[in-house]
């Protein structure tokens, strides 16, 4: 039996990840990150907003700006309704979703497996990738909630709307 220094050192060790899927990419973000799991859901749509801001959805009596990782991916649109992970940032007093595709399951890896991101990325995969790991079925990107704020992106030029279609409003 493992004494309760040795399970501790054990969660030091490892990292549970929440497995999301968006365009044939698999990723993972920390569990302990995310608030919550709303599951399908269909945005309403935000006039004039960035093509990467998917639109609105009630959450809690609260309307919550939900982010496409399909936009910032650079796919292409997809279904309407993907699954949406709930991100308070409570540093900069900041709720957030992030729309994919669907929600997977909870892997547990070492936390000294993830490696680098690879340096052939693209300027915005580098921006919103926080590493990889390899596993038996491929890689899974893990990814970094603050990253991926939609106060972050309006700030990262990578991500402006004459980038991911916003364009020219004449």
């Amino acid at each position: 039996m493992k004494s309760a220094e040795e399970s501790t050192k054990d969660r030091d060790d490892t990292v549970s990840l929440c497995s999301v899927r968006a365009g044939p990419g698999l990723f993972g973000i920390e569990t302990r990150q995310i608030r919550e799991v709303l599951g399908a859901s269909t945005p309403l749509r935000v006039p004039l907003a960035p093509e990467y801001i998917a639109g609105v959805v009630p959450y809690r009596g609260e309307v919550l700006t939900t982010v496409s990782f399909r936009a910032l991916l650079g796919l292409e649109r997809g279904s309407p309704t993907g699954c949406v992970l709930v991100f308070d940032d409570e540093q900069n007093n900041e709720r957030f979703g992030l729309m994919v595709d669907a929600v997977g399951g909870e892997v547990t890896l070492a936390r000294n497996a993830l490696e680098a991101n690879p340096s052939t990325l693209d300027a915005s995969s580098m921006a919103l990738f926080d590493g990889v790991y390899r596993m038996q079925p491929g890689l899974m990107v893990r990814l970094d909630p603050q990253r991926l704020r939609p106060s972050q992106l309006a700030r990262n030029e990578l991500f402006g709307a004459a980038k991911l279609g916003g364009g020219d409003p004449r």
